[in-house]
């Protein structure tokens, strides 16, 4: 019986952990397992590899090691950025209440749900608007910011379409303004160079296993003189902005993660684009009523989403299961929803266009044979979705 074959096109959705990073995490299970909070050697060896852990961190983006505070998920980090600098600053309105916040239409469900959940405690969100490659214009933001605005959070690059926005500018404009940016660089970390200096950012939110580290394990840079109050209570770990013992083989293969990516970052960029520009080349020539969703040179180099007229989505995903082939729809985090994905709304696409959505992200063991393989078999399988296909009037019937 020939082996089945097993072709991985979701690493936005997660990666498979490097097995450097395996190998730099397995001491602290066991031999090295100490509370990074305890006095004794023990401790301390724990408390010497997560001071470490988090100079390596920091390095990837520019930051200061103080600057960065290990959380347990980007989910976590991005609800500590709004929430925390949302409290923290209330206040601070001259007399009033300082309560507004800016974000875009786009933002990963954990920032909308967050931005939800502060409106309803009194907060006002401003929800800004994208074009149709779902890119959101600095004009925008500048106008949006006024007196009271405390925050403006916008996502680096989208966990969708790949769109990667003007955040230098946009950080320039907040900075003048005096209003905190924040950006969820949780797609972009460890793929795209990052520079909070350089790119005016006050507050970032990164993820380890978005990058080849284990899940579990993410982080939130926060400049030195940031204005925030913590979101749990307890211990007063990290800084006290982030009670909880730390987990230090999680952290240490999130740091040996960025190492590995600080190391390889050019060459691997170059690599995935080129594979990247092939599958789409391919899809766009090879399949009628194929369009690209995000912006075909602003967007990052390992992702290609597109929407298929007359076929529906989840569809799509299960016949390139049968074949070994695992990509997505719409938002991984969010696939078991039957609601469309808000981003691709929000770009322009019509409900049941959003629904004939296909996302296909590469990684470090992608292969030009791989895209060879899903550029032999996808054409085959829409023109066979078609046949069937509930939207009607096609004319690739």
């Amino acid at each position: 019986m020939a082996k089945r074959r097993k072709i991985y096109l979701d690493y936005a959705a997660t990666t498979p952990v490097d097995p450097g990073v395996t190998r730099a995490m397995l001491p602290y299970f066991s031999k090295k397992f100490g509370n990074a909070a305890s006095l004794y050697s023990f401790g301390q060896e724990a408390k010497q590899a997560l001071e470490k852990s988090r100079e390596r961190v920091s390095n990837l983006m520019g930051a200061k090691p103080n600057e960065i505070i290990f959380t347990s998920s980007a989910t976590e980090s991005n609800n500590l950025a709004l929430k925390g600098v949302a409290l923290a600053r209330r206040s601070l309105g001259g007399g009033g209440f300082a309560n507004h916040i800016i974000i875009s239409s786009i933002e990963h469900p954990c920032i909308m749900e967050s931005a939800k959940w502060l409106e309803s405690q009194g907060f006002e969100i401003t929800r800004l608007p994208v074009d149709k490659y779902g890119l959101v214009d600095p004009k925008d933001v500048e106008r949006a910011i006024k007196k009271g605005t405390i925050l403006v959070s916008i996502i680096h690059a989208s966990n969708e379409t790949g769109t990667i926005q003007p955040i230098e500018e946009m950080g320039k404009i907040c900075r003048r303004s005096g209003v905190y940016f924040h950006t969820d660089a949780v797609q972009s970390f460890g793929k795209i160079p990052i520079d909070v200096n350089k790119m005016n950012i006050d507050l970032l939110s990164a993820s380890s296993h978005k990058m080849y580290g284990p899940k579990g394990v993410a982080c939130l840079f926060i400049r030195e003189g940031t204005k925030i109050e913590p979101i749990l209570h307890g211990g007063g770990q990290e800084s006290g902005l982030r009670s909880s013992t730390v987990n230090v083989p999680g952290i240490v293969g999130f740091a040996q993660a960025c190492k590995i990516t600080q190391k390889e970052m050019k060459k691997e960029n170059k690599r995935l684009t080129k594979l990247r520009d092939k599958l789409i080349k391919g899809v766009l020539q090879k399949i009628e009523g194929a369009h690209l969703n995000g912006h075909p040179r602003k967007r990052l180099p390992n992702n290609a989403n597109f929407w298929f007229e007359f076929v529906e989505g989840e569809s799509m995903v299960i016949q390139l299961d049968l074949l070994g082939i695992a990509v997505s729809t719409g938002s991984a985090c969010s696939s078991v929803k039957l609601e469309p994905s808000h981003v691709l709304l929000a770009i322009g696409l019509k409900r049941e266009q959003a629904h004939g959505s296909l996302r296909l992200t590469l990684g470090r063991w992608t292969t030009e044979k791989e895209i060879n393989y899903v550029l032999k078999v996808l054409p085959g399988i829409i023109k066979n979705l078609r046949k069937i296909s509930p939207f009607k009037g096609g004319k690739h019937e």
